[in-house]
């Protein structure tokens, strides 16, 4: 072995000194020549550090501009404070221009299928001439607060319609899995002329209540077979739900899905009737299949003849209003109770006390609170 190293290297010492080139030696490359693609690149890039005005954002979005569009949600979702007076003046002018949709609720616990049925309803709706935007929350990471926002990557057929636009966004620590600012959003989405908004939830199972405040319609997805019939009843979103949708009704699943239905609609009639006399239905669906989803948009539309009809869907609507009022006066306490400068500073020195057993949670609690209102 020693020996066939040895004329390896005296070989190419020989060749490295002839004339001939190696083929070990490296080439080197042609220089590419400037593209009209890096031109456009570079283009692009200008005009994203190019911050627009508001007046930019707003005529853009009623113009029908997505880009306008997802840098308006994209300012208002921000935590900058900066941006704050910004993103309200946005939606201030976006106002005038929305309530003219239908929002639709989805939600399920992880698995059942939201976004396979989200994309098949949603290219069902787009081929009966509806404009429909999908504001799809991702759960956020409680260790590392990072989100995948993969929901453009799962609806690829849905993401390239025209009469469609896709924004996920990451839930961050709000409760009922629902981003901060998704009642925001859709008021921009409704200006830009989108006649029907879904919501993705989460799915966590228990604090769906958010996304049933901003909705007109709440969409339950189940799967049959998964054992969580009673556990459906227990959690309480059953009786929020306005329908029930089996999903995976396909294959051997089909039976299945049947015997859920039947499960699922006699559950229902151990709720009370509710305040606007509508009985949540049952149906089933194979979104893969992309079969049973003209039904289901058949109930939808059977339910808001029904809310329209005895006045509860502008009723509800002024509730949501009156609600996320109280909702942002609550967000904005809290943000300028943390920002406070006494209050920072007090704050770090009570987490120590509490975690040294110094002083009791709530009276270091108290102690911030007074420290706060004095200031005040």
């Amino acid at each position: 072995m020693d020996k066939i190293c040895y004329i390896y290297r005296i070989k190419l010492f020989f060749l490295s000194k002839s004339n001939k080139k190696s083929a070990l030696s490296e080439i080197h490359g042609v220089e590419q020549p400037e593209t009209y693609s890096r031109v456009v690149a570079n283009q692009i890039q200008q005009f994203r550090r190019k911050q627009p005005s508001v007046k930019e954002l707003i005529d853009g979005i009623l113009k029908g501009d997505k880009t306008a569009l997802s840098r308006a949600i994209t300012l208002v979702e921000s935590t900058n404070s900066e941006h704050l007076s910004k993103a309200n003046e946005v939606v201030k002018g976006c106002l005038p221009h929305a309530n003219n949709s239908v929002r639709i609720g989805i939600t399920g616990v992880p698995g059942v299928g939201k976004s396979t049925f989200i994309e098949a309803f949603g290219k069902y709706l787009t081929s009966i001439g509806k404009k429909v935007a999908v504001l799809a929350v991702d759960p956020s990471s409680s260790i590392s607060h990072g989100s995948i926002l993969g929901d453009k990557t799962r609806m690829e057929e849905l993401v390239k319609d025209d009469n469609a636009f896709i924004r996920p966004s990451a839930s961050g620590d709000t409760l009922g899995g629902v981003a901060r600012k998704t009642r925001e959003a859709i008021i921009l989405c409704e200006a830009f002329g989108f006649d029907t908004i879904i919501i993705e939830t989460v799915g966590v199972g228990q604090s769906e209540t958010a996304v049933h405040s901003m909705v007109d319609f709440f969409l339950l997805l189940k799967i049959s077979g998964a054992g969580d019939e009673l556990q459906g009843i227990k959690r309480g979103i059953m009786e929020m739900a306005d329908t029930i949708v089996i999903n995976k009704a396909d294959g051997d699943n089909i039976a299945k899905a049947k015997l859920a239905k039947t499960e699922f609609s006699r559950a229902l009639h151990l709720f009370p009737v509710k305040s606007n006399g509508w009985v949540p239905k049952v149906t089933t669906c194979s979104a893969y299949e992309q079969t049973g989803i003209d039904a289901i948009w058949e109930i939808i539309s059977e339910y808001f003849e029904w809310v329209k009809a005895n006045h509860y869907f502008e009723e509800k609507r002024q509730n949501q209003n009156q609600f996320w009022m109280m909702e942002t006066i609550n967000e904005q306490l809290k943000s300028h109770f943390y920002n406070h400068p006494n209050v920072i500073q007090l704050l770090e020195e009570n987490k120590k006390a509490v975690q040294n057993n110094e002083l009791s949670p709530f009276a270091a609690a108290m102690s911030l609170l007074e420290q706060y209102f004095k200031n005040e």
